[in-house]
């Protein structure tokens, strides 16, 4: 607004106040006189109320009193007039009448002793009415009966009327009295009003005096904000109801393009509504003005296009008020040019998109290079297994199993990353069975105790407060994320101490179940702790020359704790330790009765298949082939999609290995088409041989009509059950005890990982050179004492864990068992086998 409109409306506002203060002025002094008026009247008219009525009553009754004894004096006169007679008695009986009758008489009769005196009256009046209204004959022989009733009525008529005083003078000491304290109550009310409004006119005054600092403020302040709006970066811009400018700010100068001077005045509309919108802005303030619903108005800031005076159109953000002036509503709008804004929220949504797109393309990289990879190394490690099936030599045997491990190892650091990348896509599932918690924290113990000792560090673990054994969890996930923890605090501690706490706590239906693993190792600074779960970070250079790693362990063990919806941490002071900490809500669980461990049923052989093999890599089709013919099955090779599907078209086969990626056409395609088709092969199971290991693209491969999915590098193991289950080709052979595995390559090759090359040939050197005493030690007659030997049997088992030596780390769990259940011959028969498994565990390890 302008300092003009400003003046005006302060000149106004002055105006305004002496003429509230002289109203109230003389409003006060005329409220005065009326009360004084008024308790003048009021008291002048109790007085003649209360006057009236006790001279009309006084008479009455003495008046009553009169007209009795005139009438019992005609009765005494002789000749007896009855005329006369009969009309003091009717004068009499009116009085009475008007007595029993009349309001003013009301409170008497509701005395008892005036209401007594009345009764006898009354009944008086009763009998004598009919010799008062009889013949003259009648009345004449009456008249000595009437003369004595009415010498006893007398003293009646006196009761009457002297009652009647004396009630009639005390009530009026009562009504004076009221009237007095009516009068003091109406004094006091009177004082106090006047009181009030003495007050009322003081705080008036003080009000209005108020009100003129206000107003010299409200002055200050409107020049300030005239100032503001003048330096306001936004726009601003007030209309009246008609959409006629009246204030056009600087800023809005500047961003339209326009003089202030050249615009109030005109319509808003033809200044910066575009031309496009002049049509809905002319039905808003239409309606505004007819007092219907205001879309914009008090609704916040909303986004429109406006147009510059060069005739540009561009984005601005705007917010309008309405206010009520004495000249009507008017309309203030905020305007802002959110030119740039808008540019950039392009620019930040292309670079949001490119993000979202980058963050695909590496899950499709991964996954394509899942496939990549995975594939040489299904011919690698196929061509691996198929060697060692022939005739080696020694030192050849030594490097295929070499090549096999590395092979395994580099599997397995594939695995890790996809199990990244599943989890940061939002893919990674979890689940919840019951599992025995002290059971999987010792048998991780013992898998750790063997290079615990190496390093002479000792590792040990326990409750803290009362156990909770049995829980529902995630049994393999947090079996990784301990092992991985516990392997790491074991793994950079020398000559020190490694311990395991676990606490349970009952939180409702939730156990918050909380890990703690306390090492002496050589601690991390503040910047590597703060990046420890972060992928790839491995510590310093000088760990790196220590151990292995990729830097993955702890980054993936974050992920699955966060799956389960838990936290993990590190507390850490270099050169003084570490400690790692773990909390999971868990619920408990009942203890499941598990079934005693079966052997596993022997090989049966499977009767020769007709087998397709669709794949466009040609030394994975010839692994393929070799694992399938050397079984006794025919193959036929496809190697594209078309291909594989011209094939099933043309013949039955009992089984399709599938391909994905393929060119021509791939595997999902092959598979559809076929399923589509009335070849023969039409329902036979087909089995995805793939690369792809992200469990959504398997669950796309089995929606495509597929039966199953083998991931390379393909197996034996893995193709046999494959074609078991899908085929029904298997035939009944005579059960026969299967040899257990001698060595789990993947765990091994985790070991020689995690140790590194030398730090393994020195652990699996004491490790060869412990197991070799340990059976000297058996064939010593001294060693029979069981008591001795079931912690002898745990201290290797757990050795042989480390180095995934299965069969010798089942055959020293049950000679551990039957020692401790005192079952010698158990023992010994266990014992007998201990050193043929050894020789060929030795074979593999060392």
């Amino acid at each position: 607004m302008s300092n003009r409109d400003l003046t005006y409306l302060a000149m106004k506002s002055k105006q305004r106040n002496k003429a509230g203060r002289t109203f109230a002025v003389l409003s006060g002094l005329l409220a005065f006189s009326a009360i004084i008026f008024l308790a003048f009247s009021v008291t002048k008219e109790i007085r003649l109320l209360g006057s009236a009525n006790s001279d009309n009553v006084q008479w009455q009754l003495s008046q009553t009193e009169v007209e009795f004894l005139e009438f019992s004096k005609t009765l005494a006169e002789l000749p007896v007039d009855l005329a006369n007679v009969r009309q003091r008695f009717d004068i009499f009986y009116s009085r009475i009448t008007t007595v029993l009758q009349a309001t003013v008489f009301e409170e008497l009769r509701d005395d008892e002793h005036f209401q007594t005196s009345l009764d006898a009256v009354q009944t008086f009046l009763r009998l004598s009415v009919p010799l008062i209204d009889g013949d003259d004959a009648a009345l004449l022989a009456a008249l000595p009966d009437l003369r004595q009733s009415s010498i006893q009525t007398r003293r009646d008529v006196r009761d009457l009327s002297n009652g009647g005083l004396d009630l009639f003078a005390t009530a009026s000491d009562k009504q004076r009295s009221a009237v007095a304290a009516t009068m003091i109550e109406l004094a006091a009310v009177l004082a106090i009003l006047i009181g009030v409004l003495a007050v009322a006119v003081l705080y008036l005054n003080r009000l209005l005096r108020a009100l003129t600092r206000r107003e010299h403020q409200q002055h200050q302040t409107s020049t300030r904000m005239n100032a503001i709006i003048s330096s306001s970066l936004d726009g601003v811009i007030v209309i009246d109801a008609q959409g006629s400018i009246l204030t056009f700010s600087p800023a809005a100068e500047a961003i339209f393009g326009y003089f202030a001077e050249d615009v109030v005045g005109r319509d808003l509309a033809t200044v910066i509504v575009p031309p496009k919108l002049r049509d809905v802005h002319y039905a808003g303030m239409e309606r505004m003005r007819n007092g219907g619903k205001k879309a914009v108005v008090g609704k916040g800031r909303v986004q429109l296009e406006a147009l510059r005076a060069n005739g540009e159109l561009f984005p601005i953000e705007m917010a309008i008020h309405s206010s009520i002036t004495t000249e009507g509503e008017i309309l203030i709008a905020f305007l802002r040019d959110i030119t740039k804004r808008v540019a950039d929220e392009v620019e930040l949504v292309a670079a949001r998109d490119a993000a979202v797109a980058g963050a695909k393309l590496k899950t499709e990289f991964l996954a394509t290079m899942s496939h990549e990879i995975r594939t040489p190394l299904n011919g690698l490690l196929g061509n691996l297994e198929l060697m060692s099936e022939t005739e080696l030599t020694q030192s050849q045997s030594r490097y295929v199993r070499n090549m096999d491990t590395s092979g395994r190892l580099l599997m397995r650091h594939i695995s890790d990353v996809l199990d990244i990348t599943r989890y940061d896509a939002g893919k990674m599932t979890t689940k919840s069975e019951p599992m025995d918690l002290s059971v999987l924290l010792q048998d991780i113990i013992d898998s750790q105790t063997s290079m615990a000792g190496a390093n002479q560090t000792t590792l040990s673990w326990g409750w803290d407060g009362a156990p909770q054994n049995w829980i529902k969890s995630d049994p393999d996930r947090l079996q990784h994320v301990l092992l991985n923890l516990i392997g790491n605090a074991v793994k950079f501690t020398r000559n020190g101490n490694v311990t395991l706490t676990v606490a349970a706590q009952p939180d409702g239906d939730v156990i918050q179940l909380g890990f703690t693993i306390s090492d002496t190792g050589p601690g991390m600074s503040a910047d590597l702790a703060g990046r420890v779960f972060d992928d790839f970070v491995t510590g310093n250079t000088a760990y790196d020359r220590d151990v292995g790693g990729t830097g993955l362990g702890l980054s993936i063990a974050k992920r699955f704790v966060s799956a389960m919806n838990g936290q993990i941490g590190v507390e850490s002071v270099l050169g003084s330790g570490s400690t790692f900490w773990v909390r999971l809500p868990v619920s408990a669980a009942q203890p499941v009765q598990r079934q005693p461990a079966l052997p596993p049923p022997a090989a049966r052989p499977i009767r020769p298949l007709q087998v397709l093999v669709v794949e466009d890599n040609e030394i994975n089709r010839t692994v393929v082939r070799d694992m399938l013919e050397k079984g006794g099955h025919r193959v036929t090779e496809a190697n594209d999609g078309r291909a594989g599907v011209t094939a099933a078209l043309s013949r039955r086969f009992d089984l399709i290995l599938m391909d994905i990626s393929m060119p021509v056409m791939d595997g999902r395609t092959a598979t559809r088409a076929i399923r589509r088709g009335t070849g023969p092969s039409a329902h036979t199971p087909i089995i995805a041989l793939t690369a792809n290991a992200m469990q959504e693209e398997q669950v796309n491969f089995l929606a495509d009509g597929m039966d199953g999915v083998l991931t390379k590098p393909l197996t034996k193991a893995a193709l046999a059950d494959v074609l078991g289950r899908h085929t029904g080709a298997v035939q009944p052979a005579t059960p026969q005890a299967a040899a257990p595995q001698v060595l789990n390559s993947e765990h091994n090759a985790e070991t020689r990982e995690i140790l590194g090359e030398s730090g393994y040939a020195r652990m699996s050197g004491v490790f060869v050179e412990e197991v070799e005493q340990f059976i000297l030690w058996l064939d010593d007659p001294a060693s029979h004492d069981l008591s001795a030997l079931a912690p002898q049997c745990h201290k290797f088992a757990g050795s042989a864990a480390v180095f995934g030596a299965t069969a010798l780390h089942t055959q020293l769990k049950e000679m551990e068992t039957a020692a401790k259940q005192g079952n010698d011959s158990a023992v010994m028969a266990l014992r007998s086998k201990l050193p043929a498994i050894w020789k060929a565990t030795r074979a593999l390890v060392d």
